[in-house]
């Protein structure tokens, strides 16, 4: 049965790819936008599940589907990808000397049967007090940009954050060993030994 990730994260595939997963990539782009007083939890999960139905809806079986949707929340409040420089640095300013949560949802759904697994996780990041000079050299990197929360905890960023509670692959964008229970259940199997080896 093959593995597809809908989603055009290359930090995801890397994850996957990684750990000795063989998979192949069906984008699924959503409207992202949060519904009026829809919770950070609400939001990531109804992503991942709209991604995964976008996707078994052009996926041929049999086969397992993986998406996802990650943000990171401070405060109730949802910080997406900065829309610009000012924006990136109001939030690595709130972020700074804090700790906050990254959640992650992820839909599991294998085909042709439909079959579905959902659920979300969530890191608690703390991040060291950041001067204004340090922002701006974070800034300066472009890492920021593309990323929730305006930084990269497997980059540049990775200097700021003394402690992490949780599965750290879940601030990268999937939370590998919650993703490798529900393949479990959904009666997938890789003897990924015998792939490296």
């Amino acid at each position: 049965m093959k593995l597809i990730l809908a989603s055009a994260s290359v930090r995801r595939a890397e994850i996957l790819r990684d750990a000795g997963y063989h998979f192949s990539v069906l984008s699924s782009a959503v409207d992202e936008t949060p519904f009026a007083g829809e919770s950070p939890h609400d939001l990531v999960l109804r992503l991942a599940e709209a991604k995964a139905q976008l996707a078994a809806a052009r996926a041929v079986g049999p086969a397992i589907i993986i998406a996802a949707d990650t943000e990171v929340v401070l405060d109730g409040r949802i910080f997406g990808k900065p829309r610009s420089s000012d924006d990136a640095r109001r939030m690595l300013t709130k972020l700074s000397g804090r700790s906050h949560n990254v959640l992650t949802g992820v839909a599991v759904v294998r085909l042709p049967d439909a079959e579905r697994i959902s659920f979300v996780e969530t890191t608690r990041v703390e991040f060291a007090p950041l001067s204004d000079e340090e922002i701006t050299r974070y800034l300066d990197t472009g890492e920021p940009y593309d990323k929730a929360g305006a930084y990269a905890i497997q980059g540049y960023a990775a200097r700021y954050i003394p402690c992490i509670e949780g599965c750290y692959f879940n601030v990268v964008g999937l939370p590998l060993s919650r993703l490798q229970q529900a393949l479990t259940e959904l009666g997938w199997t890789e003897n990924y030994f015998s792939a490296v080896g």
